[in-house]
């Protein structure tokens, strides 16, 4: 094999697992050891670089980061990167002083459509260089989802407000409580650039026999999860059915507890484990007695001349065809009968855009999802551009905030005349730990620690307003024990040949044997024959050369640990711990060069 080239920007990212699954790539490492320091504002300011929510994020984050968490290799669960992340967000003090200010007008006017947090995550990178942003927003206050579909009881308002209004801080033009009704009429205004991020928001609806007569009490999930996010819906019946298992459903049931709902029932098409749903969301929902039935079809609507009553469900089983395809058949069993007062849908989402003309050179697949280049985030219109829900169909906040990125340094570049498929490379550093000898500027110390549960208030109190935030978040001593369970897999083991004399003390002490010296040979021959065989593709080996017996060097990084000890043995200083930083480049200076 190749020697590895570790100063190749993705090399040591890919090894920081969960900067290199976090959408924005938020420096993980990095934060956690700020928060086990008790430097709060610190942390906080490495997340809003990255992530631009990070109270938000803390609390509601689908956390892609956490299951490829290197903790997560040598016990059940990961470290809470998420809710360590809201650590962060709660302890920081006053950080309004570290913000960028308003930065002075470089003459180029962008709109974005939508205030949600893709086009939030726009209007902040291209404010901060010199653009005249417009925010269209139909609604009368900017957050877009973060706002409206999300309940208080996960993300209270002043959160919102909090993070929404640093943005607001650099004076974008605000058009709130305008709906746009047609793409051209804004293109007409003379936009140098427009950047479209209005979501996903249309519910899918329910069509069965008796959905019609019943409508007054059968709503569509993320309707009614804004109307009572804006205090029109205040209450509900006794006994509510909720159909679907994604997040909007478990929070259209626990939401449903909280206005009157005695008898909430969650009904899904699909199996427990294959509910979209986060699993922490299901858990919450049943620890709040809300129980979940799984294989049942929704049939039909009951009703009482208009009234509803129930409804009636089909039960059925997955069944494999010969190329493994799951399909749900009927089981043959009696229909399921359950009885309620109001029915919410949330069985998924869908883009609607009645309101892009399609004489104006953007595209539409057969789907009728816009024609968007992944990497630019650039329609076939070369002035627009896509984001978030709205640019690939429903996701999350953070890869909508990623997607903000992206589109800001598209839009920045193009208006600077350059190829925005050209994407500006992230800074990395690569610093040694060494403090002594045997001393680093880190904890090392690799010992088993189970996950800390975040502190929830009792359902008794939580139950009765809609407004009381549910979890409590970590205090400082579990805040500094869950940031200790981090493995610092961004402090990397560095080899250097020329340094080694073979003695093998390193792959004595190697807790994983994950290092080997051996001759050279092909990747799939090599990964099979190391001291313990690497089987994870996904990751590279890390080879190095310029050993005087001409062997090689293969360390797994996949399954390495960064506990350095490997380092701390060496008797010649051939390996080395170096805390490896890289940080995405936004829009601005920095993304214009080369």
């Amino acid at each position: 094999m190749k020697p590895t080239d570790i100063a190749a920007p993705d090399y040591f990212h890919k090894v920081v697992d969960c900067q290199w699954a976090c959408p924005a790539h938020t420096p993980v490492p990095e934060y956690i050891r700020l928060i086990a320091g008790k430097r709060f504002a610190d942390a906080y300011m490495v997340n809003w670089n990255s992530n631009v929510f990070p109270g938000v994020l803390g609390r509601t984050c689908d956390r892609p980061c956490e299951p490829a968490c290197r903790r997560g290799r040598v016990e059940a669960e990961p470290v809470a990167i998420c809710r360590l992340k809201r650590v962060a967000a709660d302890n920081k003090g006053d950080v309004t002083a570290r913000m960028p200010a308003p930065a002075a007008r470089n003459g180029k006017r962008v709109a974005v459509i939508g205030a949600g947090p893709a086009s939030l995550t726009v209007a902040r990178d291209l404010l901060a260089s010199g653009y005249h942003v417009t925010i269209f927003e139909q609604d009368p206050f900017a957050g877009g989802m973060i706002r409206t579909q999300i309940p208080k009881f996960r993300l209270p308002e002043s959160v919102i407000d909090e993070e929404v209004g640093f943005i607001l801080a650099l004076e974008p033009e605000l058009r709130l409580g305008k709906r746009v009704d047609s793409l051209k009429a804004v293109l007409d205004e003379g936009f140098d650039a427009v950047f479209v991020g209005c979501g996903a928001p249309r519910g899918r609806d329910l069509d069965v026999p008796g959905r019609a007569e019943a409508a007054a009490n059968i709503h569509v999930g993320i309707d009614w999860l804004s109307s009572v996010s804006f205090g029109h819906t205040t209450s509900i019946g006794k006994r509510v059915i909720v159909l679907g298992g994604g997040n909007t459903a478990m929070d259209c049931c626990r939401s449903s507890r909280r206005l009157g709902g005695e008898e909430v029932t969650v009904v899904v098409r699909s199996g427990f484990e294959e509910m979209k749903a986060s699993p922490w969301e299901k858990e919450d929902a049943m620890h709040e007695g809300i129980p979940i039935r799984n294989f049942l079809v929704p049939k039909e609507v009951l009703h009482d001349r208009g009234r509803l009553t129930g409804m009636r469900f089909t039960k059925v089983k997955p069944e494999f065809d010969a190329k493994g395809r799951r399909n749900l058949v009927p089981t043959g069993e009696a229909d399921v009968e359950i009885p309620c007062d109001d029915v919410l849908v949330a069985i998924g989402q869908e883009n609607s855009f009645p309101w892009i003309e399609r004489d104006i050179g953007v595209e539409f697949d057969r789907y009728g999802m816009p024609v968007v280049d992944p990497k630019t985030m650039r329609s076939t219109n070369p002035k627009v551009y896509f984001g978030g829900d709205a640019a690939f169909g429903p996701k999350n906040i953070i890869w909508a905030v990623a997607h903000g990125h992206d589109a800001a340094v598209s839009i920045d570049r193009v208006l600077h005349g350059l190829d925005p498929a050209e994407r500006p490379a992230p800074g990395t550093s690569l610093v040694s730990q060494k403090m002594g000898i045997h001393e680093w500027s880190y904890d090392n110390d690799i010992a088993a620690d189970l996950r800390h549960k975040v502190p929830q208030r009792d359902p008794s109190e939580t139950l009765k307003d809609i407004r009381v935030e549910v979890e409590l978040g970590y205090d400082d001593m579990l805040a500094y024990k869950e940031a200790e369970r981090c493995l610092n897999c961004d402090v990397q083991t560095v080899f250097t040949g020329k340094l080694c004399i073979e003695c093998d003390a390193c792959v004595d002490i190697c807790p994983m044997d994950c290092i080997t010296f051996t001759d050279d040979a092909p990747e799939d021959e090599l990964r099979a024959k190391l001291t313990a065989p690497a089987t994870n593709a996904t990751q590279d080996i890390y080879v190095a050369d310029g050993l005087k017996t001409g062997r090689i060097m293969a360390k797994d990084e996949d399954v390495c640990l960064h506990c350095g000890l490997c380092a701390e043995r060496c008797p010649t200083g051939a390996w080395d711990m170096r805390k490896f930083l890289l940080e995405m480049t936004h829009a601005g200076h920095a993304c214009r060069k080369g």
